[in-house]
């Protein structure tokens, strides 16, 4: 089968390599036919080195597909069902499942420590231990959640990441209140996902800051009532809430002066949100005083802070009754051989997603 592949971290480029074979299903274990699969920007990241990755490796890791064989001992889901991939899979049994954070499991960073393919006698990895680019990937059960047949495969990929990521950090990571007033940096498809988050959580006022002002009407699209630059913020803070700051900031970039910038552009008080993956060798500081005084939350949100075997379904029950825009995100390719037309979309700010059907 085929299956594109990142062989050095810098490569600018990922190799369509057509001899890949996924490794199992052994016991426990899934084995999906990718219908779908997002072309999201932490594929990028693992790329560029910001997400580590083991080279070579089989990238991609927001996908949907039907599950076309199962290890023993496997009873969640049988051939011909259809599933989302997960790739941080809540075990159910560790510390961290069972005082009620499923998004913290280890499960799915152990998984990604593994190889789950071959090319001849050469063993590869998996991004975020799925590796949706590529025909068939094998995972364990838990990453594989069953939906109905009805849903479109290109819907079901974006909820694998980008949307559960973005919205879960509005509803279920900062619990953004109705009537609230909300501040979004980065106005990409996570993002964007925020935005629609804070909408459905009944936010005022939701204020999207991007470079790009090609971004702004297409944010405005989704929900946010402003639209502006970094440098006009400050105008827009003002009239909006006096110059006291949003009740939540969101900064979906994953750069230290954003992350700065969302928790200055947050009031007293108030909770800042960062949803945007960052390197390791990067910081963000703060002086001592501050942090007592302003007595701001700032937290990290990991996946949505989501359950996905209940939240992925929440959002499609969301996305079926019209308040999830899922359709309007997708810009659409077909096979492989787009994905790196598909990234340099993405880095040109022509497209906030893009789907890669199979």
């Amino acid at each position: 089968m085929q299956a594109a592949v990142l062989r050095a971290v810098g490569d600018e480029e990922l190799e369509i390599v057509k001899d890949i074979d996924p490794i199992g299903p052994g016991p426990g274990e899934v084995r999906v036919r990718i219908m779908a699969s997002g072309v999201c920007h932490s594929d990028l990241s693992g790329m560029n080195g910001t997400i580590p990755v083991g080279i070579p490796a089989v990238l991609g890791h927001e996908g949907a597909g039907e599950v076309v064989g199962v290890g023993e001992g496997v009873t969640s889901v049988a051939p011909g069902d259809h599933v989302i991939i997960s790739w941080m899979p809540p075990c159910g049994t560790c510390a961290d499942c069972l005082r009620g954070q499923p998004q913290l499991c280890s499960l799915g960073f152990i998984s990604s420590a593994n190889h789950k393919f071959t090319c001849g006698d050469e063993r590869l990895f998996a991004f975020a231990g799925t590796g949706t680019f590529a025909e068939e990937i094998v995972v364990s059960h838990q990453a594989a959640v069953k939906i109905p047949d009805d849903v479109p495969w290109d819907v079901a990929s974006l909820i694998g990441c980008g949307v559960t990521t973005g919205v879960g950090a509005a509803i279920n990571t900062a619990q953004v209140r109705p009537g609230s007033s909300v501040v979004v940096f980065g106005a990409g498809g996570v993002g964007i996902s925020v935005i629609q988050g804070a909408r459905i959580a009944g936010a005022a006022e939701i204020v999207a800051v991007d470079l790009a002002p090609a971004k702004h009407d297409l944010a405005k699209r989704f929900g946010a009532t402003h639209a502006v630059t970094p440098d006009q913020l400050g105008d827009v803070m003002m009239e909006i809430t006096g110059g006291q700051g949003f009740d939540y900031g969101f900064e979906a970039i994953g750069k230290p002066v954003t992350m700065r910038a969302a928790f200055d552009a947050t009031r007293r008080g108030g909770t800042t949100t960062i949803v945007g993956v960052g390197r390791f060798d990067e910081t963000i500081e703060f002086n001592a005083f501050e942090l007592f005084y302003a007595e701001k939350n700032f937290r990290g949100s990991m996946y949505g802070s989501a359950d996905v075997r209940t939240d992925f379904h929440r959002l499609l029950r969301l996305w079926r009754t019209g308040r999830l825009d899922l359709e309007g995100m997708i810009s659409v390719r077909s096979g492989l051989d787009g994905i790196n037309e598909a990234f340099r979309a993405m880095k040109s700010g022509e497209v906030i997603r893009t789907v890669i059907e199979f």
